[in-house]
């Protein structure tokens, strides 16, 4: 992994958060609606835990009755957690060590995003595409990259194949960034 690419960088800034007290088919229903794997446990603003599908399960197995079990009572008390600013291969090392899919980003005690193992393959698998196409930064991002062959003739001279669409505000550029998962514009980056 390339060592100057920080967890800030590829976290995900929004997360699913559930207090300890809320219902776990509640707490079911909302990770499904979300299409998460995991919530942040809160106690207040204070994060007191996690609950993962697997933690769920394995209620479901060996706990009380879904309808009467609350988040807390599925929760993991430990949580393991990275700063913002750490790089993605101490993020995969603890992830390893802990033996979780997933941290929790913290600025001091402050949750600012969540981590998964999802985020580190994506990472992976673009720096994969770089060497393999030999291609640099700015090209190995670039959306919608195409050979003349497949593309025809009269698109290949109009100067369209080496552009991508940002997506946030749509424009097409030929300068794109990934940033916490999207490729972005100049623009948007600066947001």
């Amino acid at each position: 992994m390339k060592p100057d690419v920080t967890v800030r960088e590829m976290m995900d800034r929004e997360y699913v958060g559930v207090s300890e007290s809320d219902d776990l088919l509640d707490c079911v229903e909302l990770l499904l609606y979300e299409d998460a794997d995991a919530a942040v446990v809160q106690r207040g603003s204070e994060h007191v835990g996690v609950v993962s599908q697997h933690d769920i399960l394995e209620l479901l197995v060996h706990g009380p009755s879904p309808s009467e079990a609350q988040a807390g009572d599925a929760m993991r008390e430990t949580i393991p957690t990275i700063a913002p600013d750490a790089s993605l291969a101490s993020a995969a090392d603890r992830m390893s060590t802990q033996s979780t899919g997933r941290l929790l980003v913290t600025d001091g005690e402050e949750p600012v995003g969540m981590l998964t193992e999802r985020d580190l393959i994506a990472t992976r698998r673009h720096e994969l595409n770089t060497i393999e196409t030999g291609a640099s930064d700015a090209e190995s991002v670039t959306v919608g990259l195409h050979d003349e062959d497949d593309i025809g003739e009269e698109m290949a001279g109009a100067g369209f194949d080496d552009q991508g669409i940002c997506e946030v505000c749509g424009t097409l550029t030929h300068d794109l960034s990934s940033f916490n998962g999207q490729l972005l514009c100049a623009d948007c980056r600066e947001i």
